[in-house]
């Protein structure tokens, strides 16, 4: 990821509020299971076909790390479209930082 458009971000610090948020999910009514993909569009289709062939998910959440960059787009787009065509059904929900990925799946379980 380029860090150059978030002045106040750094990789480190990314990859900590990340691993901080999996873990306060591990204590709630949530059983989550991590993955984060490669920023190439066919090496994250091929982790998410192997992760969704192997479990069967309610929900999905994409980070922004994939989903707001404009640079990302292809892989955001290939994420969506893969995830829709090998798990239909599933549910999508958006989070606008680490720290709000437990209220984005609250938020989508509630209309369930």
């Amino acid at each position: 990821m380029d860090y150059s458009r978030l002045p106040d971000l750094d990789e480190t610090q990314l990859t900590a509020r990340i691993g901080a948020a999996n873990d306060a999910l591990r204590d709630t009514e949530f059983d989550i299971t991590p993955c984060l993909v490669s920023a190439s569009p066919d090496e994250a289709e091929t982790e998410i076909r192997k992760l969704l062939a192997d479990q069967r998910f309610d929900f999905v959440m994409i980070g922004g790390a994939v989903r707001a960059l404009p640079g990302h787009t292809l892989l955001f787009e290939r994420v969506v479209n893969v995830i829709a065509e090998a798990a239909p059904g599933i549910r999508f929900c958006f989070n606008t930082s680490p720290e709000t990925t437990l209220d984005a799946l609250r938020r989508v379980s509630a209309s369930n």
